[in-house]
């Protein structure tokens, strides 16, 4: 059994403290001659603004927009606002400062869990590779925000690590607590289950497996029935939610509608990238395929892939939804394994500037909501 205490897992959290440490520097550098507040554009806007609300106030608000259509707070989770408040409670900050705190610790978290499946499948080099590309993709910004995206992937990291080495209870409770912390949730409760399945088959019986496929799925259960009962729109009741956003799964129609609309206009250039980042998912997907990664990652990951380049709502937000399929990444960690340290550090060292600095742009402009 690998040990994957701190000092195993060391320099994959040195190296992602390095790349997020270098992210808010730019910022930082950025926002004084923007003029803009860099502890505001991380914890007091879009997203960041609902959860601490829910964090200060509860359930409840609700925006309607002139159009008609209902922006509620149901449609966020409650995980990540209920640690917002044991935080802010404990330290006396304010909500935003909190969710500040909660993710920087779920970021760690969430590299160790990366650190921690890439270790046991291809080894330590290949875990500390996975994690510096993690934190140095173009939107690893938002590892650094008040958002959700952090929890969810350490979570999710770490419940796939106990699938793989049957840890069936620690899963399975992971796996209830990504399910309240995003819808994407689903993802690892599928990873949970087929991976039972398939112990099953191998003749695993054990009660262990059997409460931890049953575990899996209480959270996101719980709280979908609960806004449902809430709503009065019972097991549609969340959905309805999220159809107020205009959030919802059309198996990709309206993505491609505005890629294509894109295409067909001055914006020809956005609309070819769009289309190649697309393609570049559906590559890395099919590499970690032929990969043979194990099932519950692929489950996993190609849940996580599919909601989050299937779905109808704001597109802008899709590389953000990404953040947490990490397998994608396996496969480049494995190849640049082999390359000299020198070699891979200068190409990962160019994708953390280039994400330092495309994130400063970033959210010193449209953002991520």
């Amino acid at each position: 059994m690998k040990d994957l205490g701190l000092r195993r897992a060391a320099p994959a959290l040195a190296v992602f403290a390095a790349v997020r440490l270098l992210g808010l520097t730019v910022l930082g550098v950025w926002g004084a001659a923007a003029g803009s507040s860099p502890h505001t554009l991380l914890s007091a806007r879009w997203d960041s603004l609902w959860y601490a609300r829910i964090a200060a106030e509860g359930y409840g608000y609700e925006v309607v927009l002139p159009n008609g259509d209902v922006h509620s707070n149901l449609a966020f989770f409650p995980l990540l606002p209920w640690l917002e408040r044991l935080v802010a409670a404990v330290t006396g900050l304010p909500y935003g400062s909190a969710g500040l705190v909660v993710s920087a610790v779920a970021g760690l978290a969430a590299a160790w869990g990366v650190f921690a499946v890439a270790d046991l499948l291809h080894g330590r080099r290949a875990g500390v590779l996975a994690v510096a590309a993690w934190a140095a993709l173009p939107v690893g910004i938002v590892q650094s925000m008040a958002y959700s995206e952090s929890l969810f992937t350490a979570l999710a990291a770490w419940a796939l690590y106990g699938v793989l080495r049957g840890r069936w209870l620690t899963a399975g409770l992971l796996a209830a607590g990504a399910g309240l912390t995003r819808p994407v949730g689903a993802a690892v409760v599928a990873a949970v289950w087929v991976a039972a399945l398939l112990a099953l088959r191998r003749g695993d019986r054990s009660w262990r497996m059997a409460a931890g496929a049953l575990l899996a799925p209480l959270g996101a259960a719980a709280y979908v029935l609960w806004v449902g009962a809430r709503t009065g729109g019972g097991l549609l009741g969340y959905l309805d939610v999220q159809g107020g956003w205009g959030n919802g799964f059309d198996g990709g129609w309206a993505f491609a509608r505005f890629i294509g609309a894109k295409l067909a206009s001055s914006a020809f250039a956005a609309g070819a990238g769009l289309l190649l980042g697309v393609a570049l998912v559906l590559w890395l997907y099919w590499l970690c395929v032929r990969q043979r990664q194990p099932a519950a990652l692929l489950v996993y990951c190609g849940i996580v892939v599919a909601l989050a380049l299937c779905a109808s709502g704001y597109f802008g937000s899709k590389p953000r939804l990404l953040l947490p399929a990490f397998p994608l990444l396996l496969p480049a960690a494995v190849a640049m394994a082999r390359w000299r340290t020198r070699t891979a550090a200068l190409v990962l060292g160019a994708a953390a500037l280039a994400s330092a600095l495309y994130g400063a742009f970033w959210l010193n402009g449209s953002g991520p909501p």
